[in-house]
């Protein structure tokens, strides 16, 4: 069962993404905040699996909010929660250590998968904020968006490890690794292993 706390100043809000959720059996909303206040003051008795945080309320904003929870409750997992599809905004928030970005209107189908994603401690971008994120990214930058997974499989690729041994090592499926891969690939705007492997030491990724 995954636990998961929302906050949005937004009434319709939180309405809304309690009725998406409230017949998903493997979700379980325990908090619902309006205000990043609430919010922090409600972690300190109980902290969920996932957090889905409005980036834009009055106060302390989004962006502030997960850089004090992913230092204080490492175990979290954030998804922002925005109306706004900024490349900028987008960049400056994953680097406070969230593992998701999602639209307000994203449809219902998306919004358990994001929640599903970041709890199995992968990243969850939405796809068309996804190309326009990779579409900005130099190699040079790219290592601003590379997760603490992606970086631990690159550091087993540069080291040589087949995608199998990767997988056998992390306790991952084949699959899972591939995808991350294809991921790396992208980020780096590299073709084939050896790319990720010179892009990954020139930029000091391992």
């Amino acid at each position: 069962m995954i636990s998961l706390a929302i906050t949005d100043d937004q009434v319709i809000i939180l309405n809304g993404l309690q009725k998406i959720l409230a017949d998903v059996p493997n979700i379980q909303i325990t908090g619902i905040y309006n205000n990043g206040d609430e919010l922090l003051e409600g972690l300190v008795k109980n902290q969920p699996d996932v957090l889905l945080l409005d980036i834009q309320m009055p106060g302390k904003t989004g962006i502030e909010l997960a850089a004090i929870i992913t230092k204080t409750y490492r175990n979290i997992k954030i998804i922002a929660l925005t109306n706004v599809d900024v490349v900028a905004q987008i960049k400056k928030i994953l680097q406070q250590g969230v593992m998701g970005y999602l639209l307000k209107d994203a449809s219902p189908g998306k919004i358990v998968a994001a929640i599903e994603t970041v709890y199995a401690g992968e990243q969850f971008i939405q796809e068309e904020l996804k190309q326009q994120l990779l579409s900005s990214l130099s190699a040079s930058n790219a290592k601003q968006i590379v997760t603490r997974r992606e970086k631990e499989i690159l550091q087993l690729i540069v080291d040589e490890f087949t995608n199998q041994e990767i997988a056998d090592k992390l306790f991952l499926s084949l699959r899972t690794v591939e995808n991350h891969r294809n991921n790396l690939l992208q980020k780096l705007d590299v073709k084939n292993t050896a790319g990720l492997v010179k892009v990954a030491i020139q930029e000091g990724l391992v």
